[in-house]
């Protein structure tokens, strides 16, 4: 049986991305060979130079960057909330404050090699989008990531340090070179790039597209 690796980027604070992975497992649900899919979950910074400290929400960044005015914002944020609610997600998104995610993305980095890759990337995606975590802080990051199962003595170590920055910065790279310019986006197979918070219908098709050539 032949492998498909689908190839995965996303950013901690992007809403879309929580978003994008729910609609991902549905369709990965309904796709037939589903075992024969090795998932790589790739770092993405949306600004990475972005403040470490957790100043303004999402709605008030959106006033501030689009121009949009106060309820343009609250309209916008509801649309998206209430996609999320379609896929068993509750958002709150007038609570995140958009960081720096450069050392969550390490921390996941770390995860991943531990096993734990799955835990803390959902953990730390639901405590941004609905519970208003601060994911530049690493005392935030370093409870969530024991409550995933990684212990918060190793995470503290790992946060004060420098490890895997290599790891993030190869993942950025890697999008950069693949012409990724936004989150999420998904590249099944090494296929084209697929942008955006996609059906499960559409994702389920490229990665039936992908069996195809795989096996034809």
């Amino acid at each position: 049986m032949p492998d498909i690796t689908a190839d995965i980027w996303f950013d901690f604070v992007c809403p879309w991305c929580h978003l994008g992975e729910r609609r991902w497992e549905a369709a990965l649900a309904r796709f037939e060979h589903r075992d024969a899919v090795h998932v790589r979950w790739r770092s993405f910074e949306l600004d990475p130079h972005g403040s470490r400290e957790a100043r303004l929400t999402i709605p008030q960044r959106m006033q501030q960057d689009l121009g949009l005015s106060a309820r343009q914002a609250a309209e916008g944020v509801a649309g998206l909330t209430a996609l999320a609610a379609d896929v068993g997600l509750t958002y709150r998104l007038d609570q995140a404050r958009p960081v720096n995610s450069f050392d969550a993305h390490r921390l996941l980095r770390a995860a991943i090699d531990r096993g734990l890759g799955d835990q803390v990337r959902e953990r730390l995606l639901r405590a941004y989008t609905g519970e208003g975590a601060h994911l530049a802080d690493h005392t935030t990051l370093a409870a969530l990531a024991e409550e995933a199962g990684f212990p918060a003595e190793a995470a503290h170590a790992l946060l004060r340090g420098h490890s895997y920055a290599d790891a993030v910065r190869a993942d950025e790279d890697e999008a950069h070179r693949r012409g990724v310019s936004g989150v999420p986006s998904f590249a099944i197979a090494g296929r084209r790039i697929i942008a955006g918070a996609q059906s499960p219908d559409t994702l389920l098709e490229e990665l039936r597209l992908a069996w195809r050539r795989a096996t034809g």
